[in-house]
């Protein structure tokens, strides 16, 4: 069968360095013991090392002609090509609900929406590894104070350790991005309850990143009115919290925005009552 071609819709960028694909697929063995599940192999450049490995492998590919791919040319892997979309699958259903490693070579328009449903999937996924845009990866990896931590870097790190590994050329794909791509490992953290809602969290984050080089006192008046500015304002004054609105979300760790979105709640709840 003839190789498989790289399709824009689709944003594949087809790996052609073996070494670097061997690295990646490497970066799983920081969980040994637990099955994998690769993201988007294409015409398997990483698959074939994953598949070396003693360990339970399953590929979900939404490229049919990809799919056809590596049904010849991985005939023991056979019965676990997933001919699926990632983001609609049901992952409890993947390894009868036990846990496993994320990997792969992600898309770079869906990347953010694969780490999202990773999130939402972390009691399934202690380990995530793979390749993405190295901003994005910067983002993820970045800590409070960097101009790259944002959105991701908070809702990600809530939950997962970041290990910025290693960055990529572009020269190495096919077709090559016009951007440089990184290598990236998640490892599950000790956090089991954010201590806040999880749902404000989420929300409060979005908020105020969306005016990122706004201070808090002005970007939270997208939820909050002036009265509530002011209980807020009020109820973090103290002395164990430390927060005040003048600060700029960049500056906030993931703990300074779980007190702050319980004092959002709080004020919300107020208001109702």
């Amino acid at each position: 069968m003839k190789q498989v071609r790289p399709k824009k819709n689709l944003g594949q960028h087809f790996l052609t360095d073996l070494s670097i694909a061997r690295r990646i697929a490497d970066t799983v063995d920081a969980c040994p013991q637990l099955p994998v599940l690769e993201v988007g192999p294409g015409m398997g450049v990483m698959t074939q090392y994953l598949v070396e490995k003693p360990r339970p492998l399953k590929v979900v590919e939404i490229d049919r002609e990809s799919v056809a791919y590596l049904n010849e040319h991985f005939p023991k892997l056979r019965e676990n090509i997933l001919g699926e979309d990632f983001l609609r699958m049901d992952l409890s259903k993947v390894f009868d609900g036990g846990q496993f490693v994320l990997t792969g070579n992600y898309p770079y328009d869906i990347s953010s929406q694969i780490f999202f449903k990773m999130i939402d999937n972390r009691d399934l996924i202690p380990c995530c590894t793979g390749m993405i845009q190295h901003e994005v990866a910067l983002r993820m990896a970045s800590k409070p104070g960097n101009k790259a931590y944002g959105i991701l870097s908070v809702l990600i790190q809530a939950w997962y350790d970041v290990e910025y590994l290693f960055m990529v050329d572009e020269t190495v794909f096919n077709p090559p991005p016009k951007v440089k791509s990184a290598v990236i490992r998640m490892t599950r953290n000790k956090t089991q309850c954010l201590g806040c809602d999880e749902e404000l969290f989420k929300r409060v984050v979005k908020t105020v990143f969306n005016q990122r080089r706004k201070m808090l006192r002005v970007s939270l008046k997208q939820l909050l009115s002036d009265s509530q500015l002011s209980a807020l304002n009020s109820h973090l004054s103290t002395p164990t919290s430390h927060l005040s609105l003048t600060l700029r979300p960049e500056q906030l760790s993931i703990a300074q925005f779980v007190s702050l979105t319980n004092g959002v709640e709080k004020v919300l709840c107020s208001a109702t009552i």
